[in-house]
């Protein structure tokens, strides 16, 4: 059977990614365990005989299987899950990167849903939304018991169409009631890539999909061409993806043979070492990556990597904390399974799964000021600057124009931390000539 290994962050409203297709063997139980296994099966049909017979309305057989399937993979973890084949194509929607929703990506986390991170640009974004707001209503309704893909069925939809979310904020008394309008979602995984300033180039990467690595490397090449020396890869608010694509984005910043992630799990072929094939391009300039609760999974794999390699300065505050991957095992009606089948570790062997990645410069992410953004925006010209404009026969500016976007105070500590390591090293290699 052809199954697809996920390292997601998890069902989002908007964005999943699915992994590399690998071939998994199945495991042959012990004669004791299949006698342990029969004697339950004889109680579940036992139980299936009084609800079909007993039952006030006649059931669908249909819609008994599956909420038995449903509830046995809810058992598990909060990941695994029985998809209909509602589920499972919407699921596979998602990874075509563009359908109808809010733009954020969602977890259960202590029993409730939880928001891991909203989408630059989406509804969600734009409503203000953070990492870690719970989500307690929809519509009204409570999300006590709800599972990941029930919440994803009613966060998205048509666009154009309001959904009401009832949202609860640590540190805050009140719940917060939100009405949001569904939008195209359109994902893409580099989102930003210019320099900043005294050749510091900035990419920020949303998540890890099958173009990840060719649109990274394509920037990349571009900050290049305008003579880029270092470079801070911001992962803030990342939930994840494609377990390879993690790997293959991670290589471009290692040596080759370089271990990148390892996977165990309880088959031997679930027990992995992926390693860099190749010697990065880019791996010789000074590197800093953004963190913060919002980077998971594959972000933590790609964060760990680089930490534990020495590669760069991981700088922000603790990760999510996700280290378990899902396979998808579709079945011949179209419903599908989604089940942990292993946990992965960084390369010195850490298990950050419910502990995140601590950066090795913890910056806690400070608002702007009133004042700085009052200073962002734009000013109209005032008379002299018409005048001296009408003088010198310069055109006026361009309706719209947005004023330079100051850094948050994160991205500028990462700034101040690359110039000081190119002033270190130019000191060095003048030290180095005069000896």
């Amino acid at each position: 059977m052809r199954v697809r290994t996920w390292v997601a962050a998890l069902v989002a409203a908007v964005s999943l990614a699915v992994a590399q297709s690998v071939v998994l063997g199945a495991k042959s139980p012990g004669q004791g365990d299949n006698e342990e296994l029969y004697k339950e099966l004889e109680l579940f049909e036992h139980a299936l005989s009084i609800v079909r017979s007993d039952y006030v309305e006649e059931p669908k057989a249909k819609q008994l299987i599956y909420g038995a399937l449903k509830g046995m993979l809810g058992t598990l973890d909060p990941y695994s899950q029985f998809m209909d084949p509602d589920s499972y194509s919407e699921l596979k929607v998602e990874t075509e990167g563009e359908f109808g929703g809010l733009g954020i990506e969602i977890t259960i986390k202590d029993d409730l849903l939880t928001i891991i991170a909203p989408i630059d640009d989406t509804p969600a974004f734009h409503a203000g939304l953070q990492p870690n707001d719970r989500i307690v209503k929809i519509d009204g309704e409570l999300t006590r018991g709800i599972t990941l893909m029930e919440a994803v069925k009613k966060l998205r939809g048509k666009p154009n169409t309001p959904v009401k979310l009832t949202i609860f904020r640590d540190g805050e008394t009140e719940l917060k009631e939100q009405e949001l309008m569904r939008a195209v979602i359109k994902i893409e995984s580099v989102r930003e890539a210019k320099l900043i300033e005294e050749k510091i180039g900035y990419i920020r990467v949303s998540d890890f999909r099958e173009r990840t690595t060719e649109d990274l490397e394509s920037a990349i090449e571009t900050l290049k061409g305008q003579e880029m020396d270092s470079l801070i890869i911001d992962l803030r608010n990342n939930p994840g993806g494609l377990l390879d694509v993690a790997v293959s984005v991670a290589e471009l910043f290692l040596d080759r043979t370089q271990l990148v992630v390892s996977t165990k799990g309880r088959l031997r072929n679930q027990n992995q070492e992926l390693r860099s094939r190749i010697d990065g391009s880019v791996n010789g300039i000074p590197l800093v990556v953004l963190i913060n609760e919002g980077s998971a999974s594959a972000s933590e794999i790609l964060a760990g990597a680089i930490q534990d390699h020495h590669r760069g300065i991981v700088l922000g505050t603790k990760s999510h904390g996700k280290a378990s991957v899902q396979t998808i095992f579709p079945l011949k009606d179209g419903s599908a399974l989604r089940l942990t089948t292993s946990k992965y570790f960084t390369p010195s062997g850490r298990s950050i799964h419910g502990q995140g990645i601590a950066p090795d410069v913890m910056v806690p992410f400070e608002r702007p000021r009133p004042e700085d953004e009052k200073d962002a925006k734009p000013k109209g010209e005032d008379a002299e600057e018409l005048f001296d404009r009408v003088e010198t026969n310069e055109k006026a500016p361009e309706a719209g124009a947005k004023p330079k976007k100051p850094l948050d105070n994160q991205l500028a500590r990462a700034v101040d931390l690359l110039k000081g390591i190119k002033v270190y090293k130019t000191k060095e290699k003048l030290h180095a000539r005069h000896r």
